[in-house]
């Protein structure tokens, strides 16, 4: 936890790779997420058969080197933790893939411990039996 998923135009393998790397890192800097806690679905789209969308709102001119960033982890983080998080994406991302940060999108979702199964068929952090699940260890 968490998982990341992020969407872009071009298919470039290593921009796609340089994107998910610093993500991964910014969690680590500004959340303490384990470095070895990488799980990410990097997209590129061609614009031809798939593609991404984007306007302008709330002011925000963004082109066509936009980067959607969707991260879902368990709650329990404050604002400012979160906006760390949204600077260091931007910032890093920008220095690893010259992607400027008014084109770098991050949303973030987040749910409870019983909402996780890493395999198994199993809640590993809300086990059976354990009372309440949803705080987070």
């Amino acid at each position: 936890m968490p998982f990341v998923r992020i969407d872009t135009l071009g298919t470039d393998p290593a921009r796609l790779d340089a994107l998910g790397q610093a993500v991964q890192d910014a969690l680590v800097e500004t959340l303490g997420v384990p470095p070895e806690d990488r799980f990410q679905v990097l997209t590129g789209h061609d614009g031809a058969t798939s593609t991404v969308r984007h306007g302008d709102y709330p002011g925000v001119h963004r082109d066509d080197s936009l980067v959607f960033v969707a991260i879902t982890l368990r709650a329990g983080r404050g604002a400012d933790r979160k906006r760390a998080m949204y600077r260091r994406i931007a910032e890093l991302v920008h220095e690893r893939t010259g992607t400027e940060p008014r084109n770098v999108f991050v949303t973030l979702t987040e749910n409870g411990d019983a909402d996780w199964s890493f395999g198994h068929g199993l809640a590993q952090y809300a086990p059976a039996g354990e009372g309440p699940a949803g705080t987070l260890r």
